[in-house]
């Protein structure tokens, strides 16, 4: 009987390994098929085709498309603007996201939830959608304006700012405050609430529980969040090319430029590669915060 058993074990451990053996090569299979059917002609072919774009001349290969964008007077703007309205844009909208997320977590009212649904729901709208929103509100000839005219007897509208970058910042921190709020809730939803009540009843009023137990707590999630918001704010376009006035030229407004007026495809390519640089370097340091969350959460 004792040599049927282990015989048996045997054989179940052979069919165990087998079958371990063909969900592993199945798998490998399985990713293969992605890598070539799916993300093969949808993204490494044609980011393959921007580098060699970007390094190729009329004799071969080349950096004269670097050294023309790098070397263009227009270019040092250009790029100053784009981290000008960066900064602003996605600093104001992750405020205002860890602000209402921190209303909504721990000040909940009557439709808190509807308000969080809302939220989630808004991150699922296009961004030229919130530029032609506000245009028909607070533009020239936008209902509050036209209110605000005839409330007052004015002869012109009193609001004239969106087309500009007063306009784009707005509409930036409208649009992104949302993607701040999701991850701040997770991040608040982990909280030892003890802790909150610990502080409270030692006499530490509201500012010092945010700052010497909340935030510490909380900074991987709001972290997360305000990079990603960087990240989705610096590759912004719909935006800018609704609300951008032809003197508000940002990174990508140049590339799309470059790539269809000019019809300068390598100086385009080059842009391209530059500005994928920044967002692939925002998107390491969103992956590493992320990942620190995990484990927190994890433990």
């Amino acid at each position: 009987m004792s040599s049927l058993s282990a015989s048996e074990h045997v054989i179940d451990d052979r069919a165990h390994t087998v079958a371990k053996r063909r969900r592993e090569r199945r798998a490998q299979w399985q990713l293969w098929f992605i890598l070539v059917v799916v993300l093969g002609p949808l993204v490494i072919y044609p980011l393959v085709q921007l580098l060699w774009l970007s390094v190729t001349g009329k004799h071969g290969l080349s950096l004269q498309a670097y050294s023309a964008f790098f070397t263009n007077p227009e270019t040092s703007g250009v790029i100053g603007t784009t981290l000008g309205i960066l900064f602003a844009s996605a600093t104001l909208a992750s405020l205002l996201g860890v602000l209402l997320a921190s209303m909504l977590f721990f000040k909940p009212f009557p439709g808190a939830k509807l308000v969080t649904r809302f939220l989630e729901l808004f991150v699922a709208f296009p961004s030229f959608l919130v530029a032609f929103t506000l245009i028909f509100l607070y533009g020239s000839q936008g209902s509050v304006s036209i209110g605000l005219q005839r409330l007052f007897n004015l002869q012109n509208p009193p609001l004239d700012f969106l087309f500009g970058i007063g306009g784009v910042i707005l509409a930036e921190v409208v649009f992104y405050a949302p993607f701040v709020v999701r991850p701040t809730l997770a991040s608040f939803a982990t909280l030892d609430m003890r802790l909150i009540e610990a502080a409270k009843s030692l006499g530490a009023n509201g500012w010092m529980v945010a700052f010497k137990v909340i935030l510490p707590l909380a900074w991987p999630g709001i972290a997360a969040g305000t990079i990603l918001c960087f990240l989705l704010t610096l590759n912004e376009f719909g935006i800018l090319l609704v609300l951008g006035s032809a003197h508000l030229i940002t990174l990508p407004m140049a590339i799309y430029s470059s790539a269809t007026v000019d019809l300068d495809l390598p100086t385009a390519a080059a842009g391209a590669v530059v500005m994928l640089a920044m967002s692939l370097s925002l998107y390491a340091l969103y992956r590493r915060v992320n990942r620190r969350t995990g484990g927190r959460n994890g433990n």
